[in-house]
């Protein structure tokens, strides 16, 4: 059996971190990893204090695991450390229980 896996990125940025590079990696891999086997879905925010968080689902612990060792990833981390990020954290969970209801009877917010 199969166990969804949550994978929970945390960044700060650098104060002179370019942001116009970190946009146009931070999209290269959002369409790499959108092709990833496994991948289900990624959701990105910012919070009030500027932290900004991205939530990536992965159908499998081997298909997070995967994508976390891709070349490519593997090349975005290593920039991420190096030019963009003054620090970060990375969590990974199983999700042992989910349940969603959708009251507002717009059948597009079904997952």
């Amino acid at each position: 059996m199969s166990v969804m896996v949550i994978v929970v990125f945390r960044n700060r940025f650098k104060p002179d971190a370019d942001l116009t590079a970190y946009l146009e990696l931070a999209l290269k891999m959002y369409e790499l990893v959108s092709r990833h086997p496994g991948f289900i879905s990624m959701e990105s925010f910012q919070t009030p204090d500027d932290e900004h968080v991205s939530i990536e689902y992965f159908d499998s612990d081997e298909s997070a695991v995967s994508w976390r060792n891709h070349p490519e990833h593997l090349e975005a981390q290593r920039r991420g450390r190096e030019e963009f990020y003054s620090w970060y954290s990375v969590s990974t969970s199983e999700v042992t229980r989910s349940h969603e209801m959708n009251l507002s009877g717009d059948h597009s917010a079904n997952r």
